[in-house]
């Protein structure tokens, strides 16, 4: 099975438009087609954008939601510690080595993203950094 980490921005962008590609990929992984593969770090990243952020009032996104989604993760996902030794490998924005790190400690076969800054690697440690219509696409190959 497929192990793949998945960035903030996608499972953002899955709850504001629920038939997009990033909706897609969480049917996906909600139909056990790839193993999510996170950290308590991209969890707690997740749950701040999603309740912290002008996110909720601008899109109406619910509270019901959003728990849903963060009791999704912690249930249902692989959790890894995502303390990999990665720093320097995104100098424009090391917030995001976590999600690298986390595809190092979960051995994950790929990261999915919408950030320029994580696409712009193509991949780290061999591990292919994908769009979501390019995992989308992975996914009916496999």
């Amino acid at each position: 099975m497929l192990r793949v980490v998945i960035d903030t921005n996608v499972f953002v962008s899955s709850l504001l438009s629920r038939t997009g590609a990033p909706a897609q990929v969480l049917d996906a992984w909600r139909r056990r087609k790839f193993l999510l593969i996170t950290s308590v770090d991209i969890i707690s990243e997740v749950r701040a954008v999603l309740t912290e952020s002008i996110l909720p009032q601008k899109y109406k996104l619910s509270d019901k939601d959003v728990g849903d989604l963060i009791a999704l993760l912690e249930r249902d996902a692989l959790i890894v510690p995502g303390q990999a030794d990665v720093h320097g490998a995104l100098m424009e924005d090391p917030e995001d080595e976590m999600f690298l790190a986390s595809a190092l400690d979960g051995q994950a076969d790929f990261i999915v993203s919408g950030d320029h800054h994580l696409l712009d690697l193509v991949e780290y440690h061999r591990i292919p950094i994908l769009t979501i219509q390019q995992f989308l696409d992975e996914l009916v190959r496999n």
